[in-house]
């Protein structure tokens, strides 16, 4: 499978919303990544229900949902009623995580599984069987525009190594510090999905930089 590109809303220009959109539904990205947070998980509040429902009528890429949220499971009806294709939630808010990742799929969603830079994969060994993503946070989340994380690239081998061992086809999606550069080294790591967002709409041509990153 050619490795995918999910372009993080959180970086778009959000007085001209419909601009940005329609250059990502132009272009060759191929989710659009919704970072939702809560100032409580994390140290940040991004954007609620009235900008997906919004992003429902407009939005012609599947939604890659990201939920940087405490008690995440109580929003899966309304996460699905948005038309999401992917729902992520955080290993480390999860005390139910099995329960929680089956409830994703029974709302008719993909169910995904984030992990800090401090969580380690192993913790993952009784679960990855039941899960179509995981997501490593290749910077701490909350804010866009942080630094890479180096460690990320040996994690995504690790990760991509308990998969292969146990013959599933999980995805490994990354998220943070992703350019040209990190994005080479991640996907000859094992990554299946990289997540963009400062480095290409901070760019002179957003549709090129995409195009750029899919060539990878």
């Amino acid at each position: 499978m050619k490795h995918l590109i999910s372009l993080s809303l959180l970086s778009a220009d959000f007085l001209d919303l419909r601009r940005d959109i329609e250059m990502i539904n132009n272009s060759e990205a191929d989710w659009l990544h919704l970072d939702i947070m809560d100032g409580v998980f994390v140290p940040n509040i991004s954007f609620g229900f009235p900008i997906l429902d919004e992003l429902k009528r407009v939005c012609k890429k599947p939604m890659d949902v990201h939920l940087m949220i405490v008690q995440p499971e109580k929003f899966i009806s309304q996460i699905a009623e948005t038309g999401a294709y992917m729902m992520n939630v955080h290993y480390e808010v999860c005390t139910h995580l099995n329960r929680t990742i089956h409830a994703i799929k029974e709302a008719g969603m993909k169910a995904g599984v984030t992990l800090n830079p401090h969580t380690p994969v192993c913790l993952l060994e009784d679960i990855i069987q039941d899960v179509d993503m995981v997501l490593l946070m290749s910077v701490n989340p909350g804010f866009g525009g942080q630094k890479f994380i180096e460690h990320s690239v040996e994690k995504t081998a690790t990760l991509k190594e308990m998969i292969l061992r146990k013959g599933l086809p999980t995805l490994i999606e990354v998220d943070g510090g992703i350019n040209l550069e990190t994005g080479k080294r991640l996907l000859d790591a094992g990554a299946d999905v990289l997540v963009a967002g400062n480095f290409v709409f901070n760019s002179d041509n957003p549709k090129q930089m995409i195009h750029e990153l899919k060539m990878l």
